[in-house]
């Protein structure tokens, strides 16, 4: 069994929608990033890379890459999950944790759920998504971003 774990932040500004898992959970306000900065799959991505011991997100999709300006994070998680699969691992568990002040889950968490699991290939009841806030504490608490934090478990293929 292997063990990784990844986080993302991003600021909000950019234009909207913000998304988690490709959900939106805010029409309004986007966030600033290359990609389509949707933190919750790239915390996500990063942990399963991190269990396979295969890098970073950005090692694998630079910012500096032309064709990540826009990219949708969550094709970038399929890609993730095949590298992972290619490398003779299978998605056991996702525990994710989405870190925000005004940011809702709860209405999301059923759609976010079956779109982390979609892309990873595995059954709903492998991934977790919970939220928090940090009590009006640093830029999250401040409400000028959002975070997210992702434990991944794998599991030999052939096992």
């Amino acid at each position: 069994m292997r063990v990784g774990w990844g986080v993302d932040v991003h600021r909000f500004g950019g234009r909207g929608p913000t998304l988690l898992a490709g959900v939106v959970v805010d029409a309004e306000r986007g966030v600033e990033g290359t990609s389509d900065a949707d933190v919750l799959a790239h915390a996500v991505g990063d942990a399963l890379l991190g269990a396979a011991a295969l890098g970073d997100l950005g090692m694998h999709f630079p910012a500096s890459d032309p064709q990540m300006e826009g990219a949708d994070s969550m094709e970038l998680l399929r890609r993730i999950a095949a590298m992972v699969g290619s490398a003779g691992f299978r998605v056991s568990s996702i525990d994710a944790t989405v870190i925000a002040q005004r940011v809702t889950v709860s209405p999301y968490r059923r759609s976010i759920r079956e779109r982390l699991a979609a892309a990873l290939g595995v059954e709903i009841s492998a991934v977790s998504v919970k939220a928090t806030t940090t009590d009006g504490l640093g830029m999250v608490g401040r409400d000028e971003g959002l975070a997210a934090t992702a434990v991944a478990v794998l599991e030999p293929a052939g096992d």
